[in-house]
């Protein structure tokens, strides 16, 4: 009996002593991984580029980027007193070129032009084509009244700022122009229309200077008409954004009136009464030549033998006053 409790005794103190020895190996390396995970350097994270920061065009233009600074091309050129007093001379103005490098802002840098024994490497505009020009222009011109500029009438004529415009010799205070006067200046190609406006019934401002072809007409393009007008989208709107008298709505309305108002009235001047593109009758009879009245021919016989009451005084507007349409429950033939 007792050698069995010794044995026993001695087969729990071996199973014990084993027990440990499994436990020890087990746990050593879950120890080494802890303590090389403690002792391991941290990854190195690559270092971040600093950011670039984007140089701004003030410094890339600065002398020693190709610019030589205003001065030097007064020392050559005279052309720069001719600047002074006009809007591209105003250093104040942070969009004009006196603000930004002078004659550089729009010639473009100078070095290469300093350097160069002939003179060239520069951007002259009596050399360069005007979508070139207009380009250099429409980089600070391009707001308000320019902002039309692209696909209207006179740009698709191949016209350029410097066809009308003079920075350097401008004839015209106002707007640097090429002419004295904008209608001297406009009937260099508008001969009809600026000859219209002298005959003998016009819109009389115009002669007095007080109305110029820019008081209807946008010259650097339209985005709302074809006809390049500063107000409204048709001709009507033009026209009624002044003689508001005419805008209606009327009770009875006149076609015409609605439409156009030019297919009556001739609006840069005629040689009739307020401004008709026709002496009446034979303006009414354009449309009226079968109603109510006899469908008459009103021709020389009509004044000289028939003496028809129609061909003296207002003619049809002795009777249909309101022409222009009426608010009157009885106004539908307009004499009321």
């Amino acid at each position: 009996m007792p050698n069995r409790f010794c044995f026993a005794v001695i087969g729990l103190l071996a199973a014990a002593i084993a027990a440990r020895v499994t436990g020890e190996f087990s746990v050593t390396p879950v120890v080494l991984q802890a303590t090389a995970a403690q002792t391991k350097p941290a990854p190195q994270t690559p270092a971040k580029p600093a950011p670039q920061t984007s140089t701004p065009p003030a410094a890339q233009s600065m002398p020693g980027g190709g610019y030589v600074g205003q001065d030097t091309c007064v020392g050559c050129h005279d052309q720069g007193e001719t600047l002074k007093g006009t809007p591209h001379a105003q250093a104040k103005d942070p969009r004009s070129p006196a603000a930004g490098h002078g004659c550089e802002s729009c010639h473009g840098p100078g070095q290469a032009h300093v350097d160069d024994d002939d003179k060239k490497h520069i951007r002259k505009f009596s050399t360069i084509t005007p979508g070139e020009v207009n380009e250099t222009c429409l980089s600070c011109h391009n707001r308000g009244n320019h902002a039309g500029w692209e696909g209207s009438a006179h740009e698709r004529r191949n016209l350029s700022c410097t066809s009308c415009h003079s920075v350097h010799s401008p004839k015209a205070a106002e707007r640097q122009l090429k002419a004295p006067t904008e209608t001297a200046l406009c009937a260099t190609c508008h001969r009809v229309q600026v000859t219209k406006t002298e005959r003998a019934v016009a819109h009389m401002p115009v002669r007095e200077g007080k109305m110029s072809c820019s008081s209807c007409h946008n010259p650097h393009g339209s985005i709302s008409n074809v006809k390049s007008l500063r107000v409204g989208s048709s001709v009507a709107e033009s026209c009624m954004s002044c003689h508001a008298e005419m805008r209606g709505p009327m009770l009875w309305e006149h076609a015409p009136v609605k439409e156009n108002c030019a297919t009556c009235h001739d609006p840069h001047g005629s040689s009739n009464d307020r401004m008709l593109v026709v002496r009446m009758p034979m303006l009414c009879q354009r449309c009226h030549i079968a109603t109510r009245h006899p469908s008459s021919i009103y021709d020389n016989n009509a004044i000289t033998v028939n003496k028809s009451n129609r061909m003296f005084g207002r003619s049809c507007v002795n009777c249909h006053s309101n022409v222009h349409g009426s608010n009157h429950p009885s106004g539908q033939f307009f004499m009321r």
